[in-house]
């Protein structure tokens, strides 16, 4: 994003701007009590990827860096990277705008489970209002001060992501998929949504992508021989990252303890992605 950009496409009267996201698409106003730097999306064609573990894994990694950061829990109907991170407070209210929780580790969280009486409760909602929901996270909700904004988004090119591409300043987006051949199918169609809103492909994380023996060493591709390589060669995306399967990990996600997330040199390999921006 361009230095005092704001996010609002009506506000400059540059028409030719680089940042405006394709033809006549007006951004959203950033929150008056926020102040964001960046904002990346981390996407999947599909679901059972993986993809809130590697956002909550980037948040991670880079509030460790220094950062601050920040996420939004697009996924309306199926939030949960509260539950990852062992939020249990509710969202509070300032008399104007919505305040986010945070994590142990300092990272902003706005997901719809913090609006709940139960977590457990569904979201029995159309879609109109589901993006709707999505927008107010941005338009409504005091983030302060970030340096990074990942939105998790749900899976698939439906009408969340149609509202986040058009309505939120992002500047890139991270794919999330799996070695299996029908994922690169669909990963394609990703990337395409990507070309479609003008918004760059920063990325390719292929996770689950094999299982290190812990008395060995040896790989194992327990889900088929890899296709990072070829597909991102085949799209002409520069950079990749290959996660293993690690039970350590899916343990402190379920415990609540994804601030205490270090993956090593697979974390590091994601952060690259996106540091320096």
């Amino acid at each position: 994003m361009a230095e005092g950009c704001s996010g609002e496409c009506g506000s400059c009267g540059e028409s030719g701007c680089g940042d405006r996201k394709g033809p006549g698409i007006q951004k959203a106003p950033q929150n008056s009590a926020s102040n964001i730097k960046h904002v990346i999306a981390v996407v999947s064609g599909k679901g059972g990827v993986g993809k809130s573990m590697v956002t909550g894994l980037l948040a991670g990694e880079m509030n460790k860096r220094g950062y601050k950061t920040g996420i939004l829990d697009a996924d309306i109907t199926g939030p949960s990277i509260p539950r990852m991170f062992g939020i249990k407070d509710r969202a509070g209210f300032d008399g104007t705008n919505v305040l986010p929780c945070e994590s142990r580790g300092g990272m902003k969280v706005m997901s719809i489970n913090l609006l709940l009486d139960n977590d457990t409760d569904p979201v029995l909602w159309r879609g109109s209002l589901i993006s709707g929901a999505v927008k107010q996270f941005w338009t409504d909700v005091a983030w302060g001060d970030l340096d990074y904004l990942f939105v998790d988004m749900p899976p698939g090119t439906g009408d969340v992501a149609l509202t986040v591409m058009q309505s939120l300043p992002v500047e890139g987006i991270i794919i999330v998929t799996s070695p299996q051949e029908l994922v690169g199918m669909i990963v394609k169609k990703a990337v395409k949504m990507a070309e479609m809103m003008h918004v760059p492909v920063l990325g390719l994380v292929e996770n689950m992508s094999y299982y290190k023996c812990p008395d060995c060493g040896k790989m194992i591709e327990i889900f088929g021989h890899s296709r990072l390589d070829e597909t991102a060669a085949e799209l002409g995306l520069e950079k990749t990252a290959r996660l293993p399967v690690n039970p350590a990990l899916a343990a402190l996600c379920d415990e609540g303890k994804a601030d205490e997330i270090d993956a090593g040199d697979a974390s590091a390999q994601v952060a690259a992605m996106i540091e320096g921006m």
